[in-house]
């Protein structure tokens, strides 16, 4: 059962949602690839301001980056935060409270870099982005037990392509991968898309077929590193996806865990149920959205070695 502060904040939450203008800025960026995305930053605005972290512009591994650094943090421990967007949209800057909220529960600092993105630079841009960022970090002398690879919805999706690419690699992995309604399935093909469709206040069918072509810019819907689902996930670190209950994404992220459980891997799955896509953007304004963070710090407090 949701609460009475989401009750309230959905209308103000589904006004401010990709869904709304989905079609609308598909279409513009078709004719007109480097649009200013900037007003879609108004989505990412009802997160609150979290007390006691500083901030710190940085440029890091040659992308624009911000630091946020919670007061008496372990500087040994760090979590690297993908943002959401739909891969064409987002910043730093739109989801440095939310990176620090997670950054000051699990007491550790936060890297939230501006990744390239689509359709100027389609898949797999975003995952090199990342590949340079994990090494970036290894120069500065950070052991990969103590890095983890965060995200939320399209940022979801490069921290857990990032870390399979480390796997197939062969690379030293990172030590936790924490994910917020990660959009895995670039088919729409999930049955929550159906059942769902009319409760998802952010993510439609008709959104991921606009979006996932500009960011596979002619790619394969299956390319395991695009679309996890048809990954091999054995020998990832451990994993924490959570999910809205009313989200169209769901399935997917069930499935991944599922997929990802069978072959070996230790996986945390979270479904909060009545509730909406990425529902931590929410945190200091909705208990839901407090708690889920919190118990993603205290995870990964104990995935990074408190």
């Amino acid at each position: 059962m949701s609460s009475k502060e989401w009750s309230e904040l959905r209308e103000t939450f589904a006004a401010c949602a990709p869904k709304t203008i989905a079609a609308t800025t598909a279409a513009v960026m078709a004719i007109n690839p480097e649009i200013d995305l900037g007003g879609a930053d108004r989505f990412y605005s009802l997160t609150k301001e979290p007390t006691d972290v500083t901030y710190e512009e940085v440029t890091a591994a040659g992308l624009p980056a911000i630091w946020a650094n919670p007061l008496d943090c372990d500087t040994e421990r760090v979590l690297v935060y993908f943002h959401g967007g739909g891969f064409v949209s987002g910043s730093k800057d739109s989801y440095r409270k939310v990176a620090a909220h997670l950054a000051k529960a699990a007491g550790v600092r936060a890297l939230i870099p501006d990744y390239r993105l689509a359709p100027m630079n389609p898949f797999p841009a975003q995952l090199e982005d990342a590949r340079s960022l994990y090494d970036w970090l290894l120069a500065q002398g950070y052991q990969p037990s103590k890095i983890a690879f965060a995200g939320d919805s399209a940022g979801g999706n490069i921290a857990t392509g990032a870390a399979l690419a480390l796997n197939r690699d062969g690379a030293a992995l990172p030590g936790a991968v924490v994910v917020f309604s990660p959009w895995y399935d670039m088919e729409a093909n999930g049955p929550t898309f159906d059942s769902n469709a009319a409760v998802d206040v952010a993510i439609s069918r008709q959104l991921v077929h606009n979006f996932a072509p500009m960011f596979l810019g002619g790619q394969s819907p299956a390319d395991p590193l695009a679309n996890p689902l048809y990954a091999d996930p054995a020998g990832l670190p451990p994993l924490l996806l959570t999910c809205g209950g009313d989200e169209t994404l769901r399935d997917s992220v069930e499935r991944f865990a599922a997929l990802a459980e069978q072959t070996g891997v230790e996986v945390a799955l979270h479904v909060a149920d009545g509730l909406p896509h990425v529902y931590q953007l929410l945190a200091g304004r909705m208990p839901e959205a407090d708690a889920s963070i919190a118990e993603a710090g205290k995870w990964l407090r104990e995935k990074l070695g408190d």
